[in-house]
């Protein structure tokens, strides 16, 4: 379930960080598919909840997931700590709160990597996450 809304969204205790975006969920999903596509990094599923929800009779606002990533960039994190598996993939959440509004929620790397007590060179194969939310919210 997406975080709480605000207005700003800060970062949660759970490892959650939440920015908005200036567009619509597709047009968000869309715009991230591109950035993905245009640096070579595979998008492994699309998951739509919502309309997954809509098959079996429930309402549910948008919300899509985007699973995506590098074998280069997270088989290093995966042997450095095999637990680290069961967040990678990276993902993010493009979602629209109650009031409308289009949130881009990710795993924070800072929290992925004490959760798995990954080695802080390694830190940098993840937080290409946070360029990709950002850029994809503008």
């Amino acid at each position: 379930m997406p975080p709480a809304t605000s207005k700003t969204a800060p970062e949660t205790s759970n490892g959650i960080i939440s920015k908005p975006s200036n567009h619509s969920v597709d047009q968000t999903v869309e715009k991230l598919k591109g950035i993905l596509q245009a640096k070579g990094v595979a998008l492994f599923a699309l998951v739509d909840h919502s309309g997954e929800a809509e098959k079996v009779g429930m309402k549910m606002r948008p919300t899509k997931l985007l699973i995506f990533g590098s074998p280069k960039a997270g088989t290093p994190l995966m042997l450095a700590a095999p637990s680290s598996a069961i967040d990678l993939p990276l993902k993010i959440l493009v979602w629209e709160d109650a009031q409308g509004k289009v949130w881009i929620s990710y795993n924070s790397p800072d929290y992925l990597r004490l959760r798995h007590g990954l080695p802080q060179e390694l830190l940098q194969n993840i937080v290409v996450v946070e360029t990709l939310a950002a850029k994809a919210g503008e």
